[in-house]
């Protein structure tokens, strides 16, 4: 909990953090969107919690981790996309909340094919 003075203290809830980080990383170039993989659709129908799909936060006192389930477009570079996400998503957290982000975690866990450029390709063969 963030202590600032006299006026009280500040917490910023876990689902705030994890919004914040979903946003950021769906605005970087090259994700094509979050991956809510398995465990977390079976996690939401037994809590009953409305958790961020594709991140999951650990939120400290004065410090944050995040961890993110990408889907990349493909033909994009991977190691970029990451690097982007992990700039991106710290600056975003601690900007707004004025957190410490301590480690940004990236899992690519699929690739987004686009069925229109498919398409178009084979048509101009």
């Amino acid at each position: 909990m963030a202590d600032y003075g006299s006026e009280g203290a500040i917490r910023i809830a876990d689902d705030v953090v994890a919004v914040i980080a979903g946003l950021s990383a769906t605005k970087t170039k090259g994700v094509s969107g979050m991956s809510g993989g398995i465990t977390e659709g079976w996690a939401k129908r037994v809590s009953g919690k409305n958790v961020i799909k594709g991140v999951t936060v650990e939120v400290g006192q004065v410090e944050t981790a995040i961890d993110l389930r990408v889907i990349v477009d493909y033909g994009t570079k991977i190691p970029e996309i990451s690097r982007d996400l992990q700039i991106n998503v710290k600056e975003a957290v601690e900007t707004m909340t004025g957190l410490s982000v301590v480690e940004v975690n990236v899992k690519v866990e699929g690739i987004y094919f686009k069925e229109e450029s498919v398409e178009t390709e084979r048509s101009i063969k």
